[in-house]
């Protein structure tokens, strides 16, 4: 009888253990990614507000290149004809504004890598993406409601419901080319389902691995149930991130 009750409550205090261990890993990825983290929009003098957010964006490699979503882009970014601004967290030096380019698209997978001016930012390392499993415990960073609240990171927790294979169409059937008719003749190709709240803000925003903080993938689709605005208020819970993979192969490109 004893004994009994001795391993109930060494098993009891062991789960205390791992859990406490689980958040104060978790709190400690938070922090060290944060200043990684990049606003993604456009910067204009004659603006109010003068920064148009548009996404989420993280630095990687030499902590000069940016990471986020080829939707994020403003319209003509990709040929240098639209200026895209990177606004970094505030500091010592106060809020940055920096200028950044386009260095290489990934359209198939919406990915997009951008190189800014000034110093370099903490670059996040990427995760191996063959030990990636469905079920495993995941962090997802970004600026879900953009500058409503101020540009301040927010953090949710969840997990790869699924590694599921879809395709990416273009929306209409006018707007299909040659890249998007080849793209569909090759088949489909791996996304993680994400059981973790997520929103239009968080789009181009990495998906951290809470043990290591590395990069599993970044956040590209929130199903919306309805319109973009109930999004806010009615949130589905389900989002789609690109594998980390894709982001080392868009790297090799530069």
């Amino acid at each position: 009888m004893h004994r009994t009750i001795g391993r109930l409550v060494s098993g009891l205090l062991l789960t205390l253990l791992m859990s406490s261990a689980s958040r104060a890993g978790l709190i400690e990825v938070v922090a060290k990614a944060k200043p990684s983290l990049v606003a993604v929009g456009t910067l204009s003098a004659v603006d109010n507000p003068r920064f148009g957010f548009r996404g989420t964006g993280f630095a990687v490699a030499d902590g000069t290149l940016i990471v986020t979503n080829a939707h994020v882009l403003p319209a003509g970014a990709d040929g240098g004809q639209a200026p895209v601004a990177v606004r970094t967290l505030e500091g010592s030096n106060g809020t940055e504004f920096r200028v950044a380019k386009v260095v290489s698209i990934d359209s198939s997978h919406d990915l997009v890598l951008l190189k800014i001016e000034g110093p370099p930012l903490p670059a996040l390392a990427m995760a191996p993406a063959h030990n990636i499993r469905e079920g495993q415990s995941i962090a997802v960073m970004g600026f879900p409601i953009g500058g409503v609240l101020g540009f301040k990171p927010v953090t949710h927790r969840g997990i790869i419901s699924a590694i599921t294979p879809i395709a990416l169409p273009m929306p209409a059937s006018r707007q299909l080319n040659e890249a998007t008719v080849q793209r569909l003749r090759t088949g489909t190709f791996d996304v993680y389902q994400l059981d973790a709240t997520a929103y239009p803000g968080n789009s181009g925003g990495p998906v951290l691995d809470v043990d290591t903080g590395a990069v599993i993938g970044v956040i590209s689709m929130v199903l919306i149930k309805g319109t973009k605005e109930s999004a806010l208020t009615n949130p589905s819970g389900i989002s789609y991130a690109m594998p980390s993979s894709y982001v080392e192969a868009l790297l090799k490109t530069r």
